[in-house]
């Protein structure tokens, strides 16, 4: 039987994200720390565990069929793949950072500055763009540390939280890339295995399309069923039901969850009773 080979990262928060999600999407996946193979349960899958900065090239060789990497890898690496489709998970932003009490505030600022960056190719076709010139130092690992060093003026580096930073007595100027988790494919993908990838990939967005709505009943009456229809208009529209009491109507809807919130305190204005607010496990739109 064919197998959807899938390189994902040996370790990290990638890893952890993109096994989560492959769970959701019913794969059992028996992991045991230190794993560098693992044939999946329930779908035909094998998962190989490597190092992040392989992954692309691994995909574009046709060694694994899939990958799971942040887009900001695929920027600075420039490996020929395909992105298939971005997964939500893993964001982050690549910025430039200063020391606190340095007098560059704008990208203009940075030209024949020293910048301490893991990703060189990236910086420099940024700043390319804007036509800035400055000397670009290439650093792995600790990239926050440069500036008390003395051997930086400036970094670019990835951020989450900003914690890192403030620790290190850096503020973020501003960032320049946006970056998520993204699966991708090779040129040479099999064609045969291109209806295992079709499911992968409809049990995906089907679990990514579930996260980013909830699913909300209420007690409503009867007379003010119009104007609640007009707060939740649904996915086509409301599911109405009859309640037992007279006068009064159940209504089912999907709600986006960023607006939850806000459509609940409307119900609220307008008479709805008993309103439930409930997660969505999968979404088939």
């Amino acid at each position: 039987m064919k197998r959807l080979i899938i390189a994902l990262q040996k370790s990290g928060r990638l890893q952890e994200g993109s096994l989560k999600l492959l769970r959701e999407c019913g794969l059992k996946v028996d992991y045991r720390e230190g794993q560098l193979k693992v044939i999946t349960a329930d779908y035909p899958a094998e998962l190989l565990f490597l190092r992040n900065s392989d992954i692309p090239q691994y995909v574009a060789d046709g060694v694994v069929d899939l990958g799971i990497v942040g887009s900001n890898l695929l920027e600075e690496d420039e490996t020929p793949v395909e992105v298939v489709l971005p997964l939500d998970f893993s964001k982050c932003r690549v910025s430039f950072a200063v020391p606190k009490n340095s007098t560059i505030q704008q990208t203009s600022d940075l030209a024949g500055k020293r910048i301490a960056t893991s990703y060189p190719n990236t910086v420099r076709k940024y700043l390319e763009k804007q036509g800035v010139v400055a000397d670009i130092h290439t650093i792995s690992g600790s990239v926050e540390i440069a500036p008390s060093l003395d051997l930086a003026d400036a970094i670019a580096d990835i951020v989450s939280t900003g914690n890192t930073l403030f620790q290190n007595n850096l503020r973020e100027l501003f960032p320049f890339l946006e970056s998520e988790a993204v699966l991708i494919k090779g040129a040479s993908f099999d064609a045969e295995k291109q209806p295992l990838l079709d499911q992968l990939v409809f049990r995906i967005q089907s679990v990514l399309a579930a996260k980013d709505n909830k699913y909300i009943l209420l007690n409503a009456p009867s007379d003010q069923l119009e104007t609640i229809c007009a707060i939740l208009p649904g996915m086509k529209s409301p599911t109405i039901l009859p309640l037992a009491t007279e006068g009064w109507v159940s209504v089912h809807s999907v709600v986006k969850q960023k607006d939850t919130w806000n459509i609940v305190q409307q119900l609220k204005e307008v008479g709805a009773q008993g309103i439930l607010v409930v997660p969505i496990e999968k979404m088939v739109i």
